[in-house]
This record gives structure tokens, sequence and C-alpha cells, in this order.
């Protein structure tokens, strides 16, 4: 007699209940976006292992770097190359495949696919035929690089490949100054030293990270200022990887009160209490509970 494949928890002395063995043919029809290793090919899940193994066919950025995945763990399945180039073409043919029931694989060659790949037309038209759409999470370059950054990531925002040229650069840049939150952007080895330069004069020298071939052998994290980075990777030949730049949110200013009581001071003495509230928190973007706390001191003074 077979025992239950149950385990004791060693917390709680709650029951487990084990992994469930996955069937080969087990996965519904449907788009499985497969997130694959960014360096290390031992970071992809069970579960993307499972998917590659059951579809009918597996659409990759580059059907070479995917045959190797494949080969590292042993599994033969059909290819077919999906990307910029040919997507428009390719799109309708994987549509009609998913309508005859077919579950195909989405990969990128490395990472989550969708996050700076050609996937988002494909998913959005699939989306649209009401057919299935199915995320199956891993690795990715963005998370990686924030969670080694030590920067904050209480909030955060991926901007993907900054512009090539330096004009377009700053611009994109300055547009996201003011944005309150850590920024995380890809960049070329190339451009890297011009790129770190333009991102200091755009955006003041922030703290930052740079993270080069991740979860690979020869993994590097460099963190320090903008302007140390840029000097830096200025003074030594271009790095040879894939590149994420992480930089820190812009610095929280102490709100300007004294300002504030000085405007106040002028309002009060031509304008009712409230009224010179609503004036100084327009004019100068304040808490409004403070602003009034602050006018009811002046105004006791005043009249004290």
């Amino acid at each position: 007699m077979k025992r239950a494949s149950k385990r004791l928890s060693s917390k709680t002395g709650e029951k487990e209940p084990s992994l469930p063995a996955r069937n080969a043919q087990s996965e519904s029809p449907g788009l499985y976006l497969v997130a694959t290793p960014i360096g290390n090919a031992r970071d992809i899940t069970l579960r993307g292992l499972d998917v590659l193994k059951s579809c009918d066919l597996i659409a990759a950025e580059d059907t070479r770097v995917t045959s190797r995945l494949l080969s590292i763990h042993g599994i033969s399945k059909p290819l077919t190359a999906y990307n910029d180039h040919n997507g428009a073409r390719e799109r309708p043919r994987l549509i009609a495949k998913l309508r005859a029931g077919a579950r195909i694989a989405l990969v990128s060659d490395a990472g989550t696919p969708l996050v700076s790949d050609p996937g988002y037309k494909l998913v959005r038209e699939v989306l649209d035929e009401d057919l299935a759409v199915h995320a199956v999470p891993g690795p990715s370059a963005v998370m990686t690089a924030l969670m080694l950054s030590g920067l904050s990531s209480a909030r955060f925002c991926f901007v993907g490949f900054l512009p090539p040229k330096s004009g377009e650069r700053r611009s994109t840049l300055l547009a996201l100054r003011n944005v309150p939150a850590t920024l995380i952007a890809f960049e070329s080895p190339q451009r890297l030293a011009e790129s770190l330069r333009d991102i200091s004069e755009a955006l003041g020298n922030r703290q930052a990270a740079i993270a080069r071939e991740l979860t690979k052998l020869h993994e590097e994290i460099r963190r320090g200022t903008l302007d140390e980075l840029a000097a830096q990777a200025a003074s030594e030949p271009p790095p040879k990887g894939e590149i994420t730049v992480v930089i820190a949110p812009p610095e929280e200013s102490e709100p300007d009160y004294a300002k504030a009581e000085a405007l106040l001071a002028k309002t009060l003495k031509h304008l009712p209490l409230r009224t010179a509230v609503d004036f100084v928190v327009e004019a100068l973007e304040l808490p409004r509970g403070e602003i009034y706390s602050r006018a009811l001191a002046l105004k006791a003074a005043d009249e004290g």
C-alpha cells in the first residue's frame, strides 16, 4: 500500500502537499510568455521547463540562442523566429495556429518577454482575438539589477533603451528628471561613458549602479555617483556584455515654509484666513493642513 505523498511542516506541524507531477500534455491551448535565463541556464523555472517541453511550437527572438538553451535542458521542440523584422508576417500565422488549439511558447533571447522585446504586438493581437495568454514568470535583468543596486526599490520606473543620439537622450532624460522613482535603463556598452555623462547632466549627480553580465561568470556591479561612474567608464575600454543602469530617485527637498509664512503674513492683512490659505497653498503647492495651522498661529500672534 502506497503512503500518501504528504510532508510535515517543520514550523507548524501542518501537512504540506508535495509538488504535483506535471503531465507533458497538461498545458491548455494558448500563448505562453516564458521567461528564460539572463545568464545562468539553471535559472529557468520548473514551470518554464514544463511549458517548453509540452508546447507545440516555440516562437523565439533568435532561434539559435533558444536552441542552445533547449539543448542544455534536453528539450527538442519545433522553433520559429519571431522578432521585429518578421513580426508583421508571422503574427497572422501564429494566431491561426492558436485558433486551431495550439500551445505556443514565446521566448526572448534572455529574460522576460515583452520587456524591451517585440512580443507586445503579438500579445495585443492574441488578446484582441479573445485567445488565451499565460505568463510564466522568471528571470528579469530589470529586477535583478534593481535588487543588486542598493538603491530604493519602493518605487521604480523602467525606461527601456535610452536613445542612441546624445540630444535625443538628454531630452528623454530631462522629461524623467522629476519622476519620484528609481530609474532603470538598458544601455549599449559602446555608449556607456557618454550616456552616463548625459544622465548626470540631465538628472544631477545622483547615486547609481552599473550592472553587467548579470548571473553570468563575469557578473560585475559598480556603485557610486553618476560622475564617478562616468569618469571610470571613460578611462577604460568599452565593457563587454549586457549593461543595465540603475539611477537613484531625486532627493526630496524640504518645503519652504519660511517663504509660505512670509506670504501668509502679507495676504492675511488683506484677505480672510481661509482665502489667504487657499492662495498660498495654490501658489506654493504646499499641504493645506500645514499652511492652515501656520496661518492660525500667525493670526493668533498678530491678535495677541
